[in-house]
């Protein structure tokens, strides 16, 4: 399916070489504003995310949510026949997305020099554990390597707890994003120059930047951060409280005003005045106090009383939602989340949309998750003009899908 023509990157094509979350969620980035994005799976086994769970009747709900739209080229990399058409379709492309170990596409004549040989705009993103330089260059990486060894982990947690890694693909995706920025950078770049570029992602180096005051924390003041559980360690009161109702909200009284507004909303301003809690440096020496002077409050009421009363303050605070209250949830039904149609398997489900929105374009439809190798013939006819002689004998030898 063609995206909107509004679409930013509308007449932009991605071939994506790259299996799991990281990289196709950048190409999902991609393909959400308008460009059009070719998978490149193994003919026979397809992305490896098809494989991950949770599933609805065989098929991935993940794999679903990062590949709904594209267009899936089913090749066998493997083979020299198969890299061939690679480099056959690199002049007819805009960017080239790989996540290989570093060195594997120049062993396969698949290297950024080969491609910009062909095509001199071509941008060449690639995602990886570690990046293409350094001397963990060569080492594989996944998403709960990157969150151990970006030092997230050590601060994720209690402090009677062990380090702990999120139970999603938190660094694949936070990767992916910043990767699709390159990506749209460098082809803003290309837009003055006519030069491709190359765009080095590691999946490690974003959530590094996200959790940095940590080194210079350290580097500063020689000061390591360790876990705190759902504060900060930097303003009080803040966290996660229980409601009467056994349901979990979060406050957020990171300024001052917000904590005097949240006193109110308690009907204690005198806690203001109180020296222990008049001050943000002041609460958090009595933090543990202060957590427990909110917590007992909370209590009093069911969450849905306790959200309203907090709202009508403008105090900072959500409930802690889980799945069905995000559904259920109007702000987010009308605002974010989507439709996944056009697959049999799935029915009637919803994904979270597009991760921003630009004024001039509504936003793709996400109406078919492409079985692996579904539009080979026609990527091969439409980009290459390869006869049905040519598709039959490539699909008969295993270069292609059949």
């Amino acid at each position: 399916m063609e995206n909107d023509a509004k679409g930013p990157l509308h007449g932009v094509t991605v071939l994506e070489l790259s299996s799991m979350y990281a990289a196709p969620t950048c190409g999902r980035m991609m393909r959400d504003f308008g460009a059009t994005v070719i998978k490149v799976e193994d003919p026979v086994a397809g992305d490896f995310a098809r494989q991950w769970s949770p599933f609805k009747n065989g098929l991935s709900l993940g794999f679903s949510r990062l590949n709904s739209g594209k267009r899936s080229l089913g090749i066998d990399l493997r083979s020299e026949d198969g890299r061939e058409i690679v480099r056959d379709l690199v002049p007819h492309v805009d960017v080239v997305l790989e996540s290989f170990r570093p060195g594997r596409m120049e062993a396969w004549g698949l290297g950024y020099d080969i491609l910009n040989s062909l095509n001199p705009g071509v941008v060449m993103t690639r995602v990886s554990g570690f990046g293409q330089t350094g001397p963990y260059s060569e080492r594989p990486g996944f998403g709960t390597v990157a969150e151990t060894s970006s030092g997230y982990a050590y601060i994720n947690g209690w402090p009677s707890t062990p380090p702990t890694s999120p139970p999603f693909g938190f660094a694949d995706s936070i990767a992916g994003i910043s990767a699709a920025f390159g990506t749209a950078m460098a082809l803003f770049n290309r837009g003055r120059t006519g030069v491709g570029d190359v765009v080095d992602v590691a999946l490690y180096e974003p959530l590094m930047f996200i959790i940095g005051d940590i080194i210079l924390q350290w580097t500063g003041n020689g000061a390591i951060q360790e876990r705190v559980g759902n504060g900060t360690g930097s303003a009080s009161p803040r966290g996660i409280f229980q409601a009467k109702d056994g349901k979990w909200l979060s406050i957020a009284a990171s300024s001052q005003t917000i904590a005097v507004r949240l006193f109110e909303a308690m009907d204690r301003p005198d806690i203001i005045k109180d020296p222990r809690y008049a001050t943000n440096a002041a609460r958090m020496e009595h933090n543990e106090d202060m957590q427990k002077i909110v917590s007992e409050w909370v209590q009093t009421q069911p969450r849905k009383e306790i959200l309203a009363i907090l709202e009508s303050h403008n105090v900072v605070a959500a409930g802690v939602n889980d799945a069905r209250d995000v559904t259920e949830d109007p702000h987010f039904s009308e605002r974010t989340l989507v439709d996944l149609t056009g697959s049999d398997l799935l029915g009637k489900v919803k994904m979270p949309g597009p991760i921003l929105h630009v004024s001039s374009y509504s936003g793709p439809e996400y109406d078919g998750v492409p079985e692996i190798g579904q539009h080979t013939k026609e990527v091969l006819q439409d980009f290459l003009g390869f006869d049905e002689a040519r598709i039959q004998s490539l699909a008969q030898s295993g270069v292609i899908s059949r």
